[in-house]
């Protein structure tokens, strides 16, 4: 038979405050209480279908496939049927929310930047020797060398030598600004001039320039930049007061000047 070990509220905000996780966690609660003010301040309402589809959305996240699966983790997470629905409810509302602030300011936004949202595929080979970084580069352009051949010669990590020096798609932000000026005035596909940068000299083949579209993902993704946003100038408005056990009143102003 296993020893029980008793655990009390206490005990666990005693760990929290020494694993130094109570900023994030005074962070999260003051959002909560921020999304809930707006909501009810702006009258967003939840019908019947929206609350059951979060919760199927929910159940499908975390594969609670079976009812047994469902009571197995609420007991694992110390929650109730009440406490799911609470969530399942929060992240409805959170989502009607940001489209409720946001959804309009999406499209001029991402017309403003569109140059921001460009992709490029690109393969690179970072080297240490300049010299012989422009012999690479002059032998891929007289075609004596291929640039999977160079990749397998000097990358070391074996993921991306397989992948002949693949770096996926990657947008103008993902690169230094030297790199990104380059690469995003290049005519694909073309070899790039070997760029000098602290990391090394980059050797890069720029096989496609992709042009942005606004469908739902990047739709979604800038509502969320701008929600996410105004949430932390939100917080970081607040003063937030905390009494904890065995604490006289204490306060903290979140997040915390860099």
């Amino acid at each position: 038979m296993s020893k029980p070990l008793n655990i009390a509220i206490e005990d666990i905000i005693y760990y929290i405050k020494l694993s130094c996780q109570m900023p994030s966690i005074l962070n999260a609660i003051a959002t909560q209480k921020i999304m809930a003010e707006t909501v009810e301040k702006v009258g967003i309402i939840i019908e019947l279908e929206e609350l059951q589809q979060a919760a199927d959305n929910l159940r499908f996240a975390n594969k609670l496939l079976r009812a047994e699966d469902t009571w197995d983790w609420l007991e694992k997470h110390h929650l109730s049927l009440d406490d799911f629905e609470e969530i399942a409810k929060t992240n409805i509302l959170s989502t009607k929310l940001a489209k409720h602030l946001f959804a309009e300011k999406v499209e001029p936004y991402f017309y403003a930047r569109q140059f921001e949202y460009y992709g490029a595929a690109t393969y690179e080979v970072i080297l240490d020797d300049e010299d012989l970084a422009l012999e690479l580069f002059y032998a891929l352009q007289e075609g004596e060398i291929s640039f999977q051949e160079i990749a397998r010669q000097y990358i070391e990590n074996p993921e991306i030598r397989r992948a002949g020096g693949y770096q996926g798609i990657r947008h103008r932000a993902d690169f230094r600004p030297e790199i990104a000026a380059a690469v995003f005035a290049a005519t694909p596909p073309q070899i790039l001039k070997p760029i000098v940068t602290p990391k090394g000299v980059h050797i890069i083949a720029v096989e496609e320039i992709i042009k942005p579209e606004l469908n739902e993902q990047l739709h979604l993704q800038i509502m969320g930049d701008f929600f996410n946003n105004w949430l932390q100038q939100q917080i970081a408005n607040l003063e937030i007061v905390t009494k904890l056990p065995n604490n006289s009143l204490s306060s903290q102003n979140l997040p915390k000047p860099a």
